[in-house]
């Protein structure tokens, strides 16, 4: 599924590609930055491809039976672009973190690594900060993901999952002057709202061991067409955070039978998922028990967490063990970092990462 493997030089400096990376912007088209990553690869004797939905793919094959292992992490940045800056060991602009230090360090590691037995490949999507389309159409069949996200050098082994979605309350619009002959859809609203205080302590799942509680969260609110006008419509949109077991499919069968009740008649109310090209990012846990958790975490010292945002780790987990890890964080003591004006990583960290993942994947492909 991936550009043939080949022999690779020892020369790759992953701080002077991250610094080539960071200057070269992302947030809006991605082909300045995939030609970058298909030139250095390409420069180290490896024959990477670009498929349908824009991931660049390149596999190191070991020849001999042994696991596959994916290294994955994302090209894309969001808007606006950050100018880089170097400060000593501190690396700023947009993507320093976030993810084009993990880039890096995947990078070197695969071009470092030589299977003895088994295979390693490199898929990096174009688009995780929008739709995910590049992760919802790859078809790789591993033994385990190690995904680039910033973490701080702890190994996360498990994420909430995030959906969105409209709550609509439907009335009979009327004339303000006789509200009586109307049912007003933004009244039904109280009682909805607080329908979904309940929800997680009713009917959501249990508390989950390192994810802790889900949460649901109206986040927009809009209703009415005139100001004089009993009000047909309001809708409610909502962020859910979901730990396992729960799934897209199930979380809108059990809020409906929830909030159903809420409604008086003649209302009526209804919810739809927010349109998306791609599944939503599930909610996903690998066991701290297996080996490549434990692997990386002796080879990073980091601890194993959870991470704290949704991530395209959810599409692999069903197929094989996924570990999230990377140098940055997503913020610091004094606020945001990832996603921020003021987004850095310390070069250090990069080369830590790097370093920790070379001895993880020469542990499973020798």
């Amino acid at each position: 599924m991936a550009g043939a493997g080949g022999g690779t030089g020892t020369d790759f400096d992953p701080l002077a590609f991250h610094e080539r990376a960071v200057r070269t912007p992302s947030h809006g088209d991605v082909t300045a930055m995939r030609d970058l990553l298909r030139g250095t690869l390409a420069d180290h004797g490896l024959e990477p491809r670009v498929d349908d939905a824009g991931n660049v793919l390149a596999t190191r094959d070991g020849g001999e039976t042994g696991p596959h292992l994916v290294l994955n992490t994302h090209i894309d940045t969001v808007p606006p672009h950050v100018p880089f800056e170097r400060d000593g060991e501190v690396v700023r602009g947009r993507g320093s973190c976030d993810a084009k230090g993990s880039l890096a360090a995947l990078l070197d590691t695969f071009l470092a690594v030589d299977p003895a037995a088994g295979r390693v490949t490199l898929a990096v999507t174009p688009d995780e900060e929008t739709d995910s389309t590049g992760a919802a159409a790859l078809e790789i069949d591993a033994d385990g993901y190690v995904v680039g996200e910033p973490t701080g050098l702890d190994v996360c082994n498990a994420a909430k999952g995030r959906f969105q979605g409209t709550v609509t309350i439907r009335g009979v619009a009327a004339h303000a002057a006789e509200p009586a002959s109307g049912a007003n859809a933004i009244r039904a609203a109280a009682p909805v709202l607080q329908a979904m205080e309940s929800y997680d302590e009713t009917v959501g799942p249990p508390e989950h061991d390192s994810l802790g509680r889900p949460t649901l969260t109206p986040t927009t609110i809009a209703g009415g067409e005139a100001t004089n006008q009993v009000p047909a419509e309001c809708t409610i949109t909502v962020d859910r955070r979901s730990v396992p077991p729960e799934t897209s499919a199930g979380f809108r069968e059990q809020l409906l039978a929830h909030l159903e009740p809420w409604v008086p008649d003649p209302l009526s109310l209804s919810f739809a998922f927010a349109d998306r090209e791609t599944p939503f990012l599930e909610a996903f846990a690998t066991d701290p028990d297996e080996p490549l958790v434990r692997t990386l975490r002796d080879a990073s010292g980091g601890e194993v967490r959870p991470f704290a945002a949704a991530t395209e780790a959810s599409y692999f987990a069903a197929d094989a063990p996924v570990v999230v890890f990377g140098p940055g964080v997503l913020a610091d003591d004094e606020g945001a970092v990832a996603h921020s004006d003021r987004e850095y990583v310390r070069r250090p960290e990069i080369e830590a990462a790097a370093a920790a993942l070379r001895e993880t994947l020469r542990a499973f492909v020798g």
